[in-house]
C-alpha cells in the first residue's frame, strides 16, 4: 500500500511539474495592456539596413533597453533593399525602416503593407567628384543611385529635369550604396545620389563634393519610412500602439545629435566621427509624420518618371491612427 501511494505521489509531482515547464516555455505571456485587455509579450522584427535614416530604430532599441510594456523589439539587419523587401513581403519579419517607394510598389502587389511614420526629414545629398562643377558637366557621365525605385533617383530626375536635361544625357547606373564613395574615388562613375551615411563618407574623406541637398531640389521629400504589415497591426494593436509611441519619442531624442545618440550611432554604422557629424548635420528627426501633400507628391512624381502607373491612394497606404495617439 505505501509503495502504491508513493508512486502515485511521484506521479502527480511529474505532471506538475510538465505543466510548470509547459508554461514557461510558451512563445510569450499573456498580460493586462492597461486597456482591459489581455495581450501577449512577442517579439516584433524590424529590418533595417545600416543608415543614418533609420535611427529613430536604433534609439528606440538601445535607450529602452528591452523595457517595453507589450513586445519584445528584435532589429534584423539586412545588407540590400532586395533582401529586406523579400523578408518583409514574406512575412519573416513584421515591419522594417525602408524605401517608401519600395514598399508603395509591394503594396501595389497586394502586399499588405502601412506607413506609420518616416524615417527623417531631409538627409539626402547628389555628391559628385572634383571635376563636375555644375549639373551640365554630367552629360555623358555615370550617375549611381541604390535603386530606380528610390527618393534618390526622383532626386536625379528633379535635377536634371531643372538644367534642361534627361536620363538620355548621363549615365545612370544602381550601385550598393557602401561601393558609391570608392566608385566615386576610382573614377568608375562622376556623381550619385544614396542614403546616409555613404554621400558624407566621400565628402569627408576629400573624394568628392556636394552638388545639392535634397532640400534645394525637392522640400519637403519623402525618402524613408516605418512599415508594418496591416495584418501585425490589427492582430496586435497595443503592441503597434507602444511601439510607434517609442519610436516617435526615439525620433526626439535622435534629433539632439548629442554625445549619447552619437554613441548609438557609431555603434550601428561603424562611421568615422567626421563622416557621422556631417551626416548627422544634413539630416533631420523632427516631424515624423507623414502627410498627405508629401505623399501625394512623390506619387506624382513616380507617376512622371514611370516608376507606378496606379501608386496607393494615401488613405489606403499611410496609417496615422498610431502616430496621431503620440502627438
Amino acid at each position: 500500500m505505501k509503495k502504491r501511494v508513493g508512486i502515485f505521489t511521484l506521479l502527480i509531482f511529474i505532471i506538475l511539474n510538465f505543466t510548470g515547464c509547459s508554461n514557461e516555455n510558451r512563445a510569450g505571456e499573456t498580460v493586462n495592456n492597461g486597456s482591459g485587455d489581455n495581450t501577449e509579450v512577442k517579439t516584433i522584427k524590424i529590418a533595417y539596413l545600416p543608415i543614418t535614416h533609420a535611427l529613430p530604430l536604433y534609439v528606440e532599441n538601445e535607450l529602452t533597453k528591452g523595457n517595453f510594456k507589450n513586445f519584445k523589439l528584435e532589429l534584423v539587419k539586412f545588407g540590400s533593399w532586395t533582401e529586406l523587401v523579400d523578408a518583409l513581403n514574406s512575412g519573416k519579419v513584421d515591419g522594417a525602416s525602408m524605401l517608401i517607394e519600395l514598399a508603395m510598389k509591394a503594396k501595389e502587389q497586394d502586399i499588405d503593407l502601412k506607413v506609420v511614420a518616416l524615417g527623417h526629414r531631409d538627409g539626402n545629398v547628389v555628391v559628385v567628384s572634383e571635376d563636375i562643377n555644375k549639373v551640365e558637366d554630367l552629360r555623358g557621365k555615370n550617375f549611381a543611385i541604390p535603386s530606380k525605385l528610390s527618393t534618390h533617383n526622383i532626386l536625379l530626375y528633379i535635377m536634371l529635369k531643372n538644367h534642361g536635361l534627361t536620363y538620355g544625357d548621363v549615365n545612370v547606373i544602381e550601385l550598393p550604396p557602401p561601393e558609391m564613395p570608392a566608385a566615386l574615388s576610382e573614377g568608375r562613375i562622376s556623381g550619385y545620389c544614396v542614403a546616409e551615411p555613404f554621400g558624407a563618407k566621400a565628402v569627408a574623406g576629400g573624394k568628392g563634393k556636394t552638388l545639392f541637398e535634397s532640400q534645394d531640389l525637392w522640400e519637403g521629400s519623402v525618402c524613408c519610412g516605418l512599415v508594418l504589415r496591416n495584418d501585425f497591426i490589427r492582430n496586435n494593436l497595443a503592441i503597434s500602439k507602444e511601439f510607434v509611441k517609442e519610436y516617435i519619442e526615439a525620433g526626439h531624442k535622435a534629433e539632439l545629435k548629442d554625445e549619447g545618440i552619437r554613441d548609438i550611432s557609431e555603434k550601428y554604422l561603424k562611421v568615422e566621427p567626421q563622416v557621422l557629424d556631417l551626416s548627422l548635420k544634413w539630416i533631420s528627426y523632427q516631424n515624423l509624420k507623414l502627410e498627405e501633400k508629401d505623399y501625394n507628391e512623390l506619387a506624382k512624381y513616380m507617376v512622371e518618371i514611370g516608376l507606378s502607373k496606379n501608386p496607393p491612394k494615401y488613405s489606403e497606404f499611410v496609417d496615422n491612427t498610431l502616430i496621431d495617439k503620440v502627438e
